[in-house]
C-alpha cells in the first residue's frame, strides 16, 4: 500500500477533530450570545453549558479517547510495512464508525445508536490491533 493510501483515514480523522472543535466554538459563542449561559457560569465547569453545547463538546472530547490507539497504529504499520489492503479498509471503517458516532452525537444523541457505532469502531479497531499483532508475530526476525 502507499503511503498516501495509509495516511488518507488518519488524514479524514484529524479532519473530523478539527470540524468538531469549530462546531463546538460555534456553538458555544451562539450559547454565550443568545445568553443561554453565562461566562462565570461555565469558567470553572464545562458542565454549565447548555445541551446542545454540551453535546458538540462530547463529540470532540470523544476523539482523544478511542481514536488515539488508532494513532498510535497507524505509524507502526507504516513503519514495520504490516499496512496492506485490509489494513486500508479497516481504517476507512474505523473513521466511518467515528464520523457516524460524532454525527449521532451532536444532533439526536440517541443513545442505543451513539453505542452501536462506538462499538463498531471499538471491534474494528481492536481486528486492526490484532491482525497487526499477528503479521508482527509471524513475520520473520528482523525488520
Amino acid at each position: 500500500m502507499t503511503v498516501q493510501a495509509v495516511l488518507a483515514p488518519v488524514f479524514a480523522q484529524v479532519l473530523l477533530v478539527f470540524v468538531l472543535l469549530f462546531w463546538m466554538g460555534r456553538v458555544r459563542f451562539a450559547a454565550v450570545g443568545a445568553g443561554a449561559v453565562k461566562v462565570r457560569d461555565i469558567a470553572l465547569g464545562e458542565r454549565n453549558w447548555p445541551a446542545r453545547a454540551q453535546q458538540a463538546a462530547n463529540a470532540f472530547s470523544n476523539q482523544f479517547e478511542l481514536p488515539v490507539p488508532f494513532f498510535a497504529l497507524v505509524p507502526l504499520a507504516l513503519y514495520t510495512k504490516k499496512a496492506d489492503l485490509l489494513f486500508v479498509v479497516l481504517a476507512w471503517v474505523f473513521v466511518a464508525s467515528r464520523i457516524v458516532h460524532a454525527g449521532i452525537t451532536v444532533t439526536s444523541n440517541h443513545v442505543p445508536y451513539r453505542f452501536q457505532s462506538y462499538l463498531a469502531g471499538a471491534l474494528v479497531l481492536v481486528a486492526m490491533w490484532i491482525v497487526f499483532a499477528v503479521r508482527i508475530f509471524l513475520a520473520p526476525v528482523g525488520i
